[in-house]
């Protein structure tokens, strides 16, 4: 008799992949459901913190669930690009040019126009510094040494 009831409750007890087939059934899209022994683990990403508690708190309502572990992430808001305004872009520019006495920048509409020579050792360090000011484009007309 013991040994039929513990039979019993043993295949009642809900299977690691019935658990995961039912909350991945329930979960939005993009979240990613694993089930080893009654624990979950929730992966993926979402697109605010108010969806990754909702996708937790959906796991652990499931039957035969012992714990969840909620490794979502969270998608960072898209930050706007700010583009320099030209008066503040001319004078960081010349700034930024003033140790390249070949090279000529002209800024108009948000856009620096490069001309001029520069060395191939000086031209990354250069546009590494000029891509920092925000340009809405670098319309770059340099030759190269």
């Amino acid at each position: 008799m013991v040994i039929a009831t513990t039979l019993f409750f043993v295949g009642c007890k809900p299977k690691d992949a019935d658990i995961q087939a039912a909350i991945q059934a329930k979960e939005a899209a993009g979240i990613t459901v694993a089930v080893t022994k009654g624990d979950v683990t929730l992966t993926g990403e979402v697109d605010d913190e108010a969806t990754k508690a909702k996708a937790e708190e959906i796991a652990k309502a499931e039957k035969g669930v012992k714990s969840v572990i909620n490794n979502l992430t969270v998608k960072p808001a898209d930050v706007p690009v700010v583009i320099a305004e030209d008066p503040a872009l001319i004078k960081n520019v010349a700034d930024a040019t003033k140790d390249f006495p070949t090279v000529k920048a002209e800024v108009k509409d948000g856009v620096i126009l490069l001309t001029g020579e520069i060395k191939k050792a000086s031209l990354i360090t250069l546009m590494q510094h000029l891509s920092a000011l925000n340009p809405k484009k670098i319309d770059n007309k340099l030759t190269v040494k």
